[in-house]
């Protein structure tokens, strides 16, 4: 009879440099470090994380990690998400049973949230990945379609994401609408499964890569929190988010 596998958890982030709105984005410097050294350093304070890599198909990012002492895992080029990305990368982690995909270019990510997503899938065998939403404050941001919304069962569980507004408010609604917040954290079967799967018509009509497991009848626990996952996408959020790093240093 086999030993039981010990359970653990990965922290993977992908980081390339290609980027329509913002060529270099990992590297462009933050508080007088790049800005993936931020991510990484905040994910590397976590509790829950047996290793921590940053998966990159350039090497100007590969010399600038392991300058600031990261564990960089090379991967090829042609990945069409990042999820493929990161099912190659966790293959120079045998022992991985579960890894956080942690974007590249959240400088200000909360380790907290981190570890409450890889507890989540810990704490449930049956859960195939976990992610985060927060409270829509901005009413603008519930009709912008380049905010995800996302609605959930009474146990926690994703029922739907979309672009659209989500729950339609045609009665005053009881709780604030969510927004669904781009990190992930996959059971390593599932993802390996997941990244074979062929795109889906709801994810193809959304956009949203994660629809695909909804519609192969995966779950997808959802971290309430009130961390907003504050992103950089183009120069000018870049120089808002350094202005954040700096007050907290000063």
């Amino acid at each position: 009879m086999s030993e039981p596998v010990e359970p653990q958890v990965i922290g993977l982030i992908p980081s390339r440099w290609g980027s329509s709105r913002f060529p270099g984005k990992p590297l462009h410097m933050l508080a007088d470090k790049p800005l993936v050294q931020h991510v990484w350093e905040r994910v590397t304070r976590c509790s829950s994380l047996a290793a921590v890599a940053i998966a990159t198909d350039d090497e100007r990012i590969r010399k600038a990690a392991e300058n600031f002492g990261a564990q960089v895992i090379m991967t090829s080029p042609d990945h069409p998400s990042g999820s493929d990305r990161l099912a190659e990368a966790v293959q120079a982690f045998p022992d991985a049973t579960h890894v956080v995909n942690v974007q590249g270019d959240e400088p200000l990510i909360d380790p907290v949230l981190v570890d409450s997503l890889a507890q989540s899938l810990l704490a449930d065998p049956g859960l195939s990945m976990a992610t985060a939403a927060c409270p829509i404050a901005d009413k603008n941001d519930f009709d912008n379609p380049n905010v995800v919304k996302v609605v959930l069962a009474r146990n926690g569980d994703a029922l739907y994401f979309s672009r659209s507004p989500l729950p339609y408010p045609r009665n005053a609604p009881a709780n604030p609408p969510l927004r669904h917040l781009g990190i992930y954290a996959y059971r390593r079967d599932f993802l390996e499964n997941y990244v074979r799967w062929e795109p889906t018509p709801l994810e193809k009509t959304e956009s949203l890569e994660q629809l695909r497991a909804l519609e192969n009848g995966a779950r997808i626990r959802v971290i309430l929190t009130e961390h907003d996952g504050v992103g950089v996408d183009t120069p000018e959020q870049a120089v808002l988010v350094e202005q954040i790093i700096l007050n907290n240093l000063a």
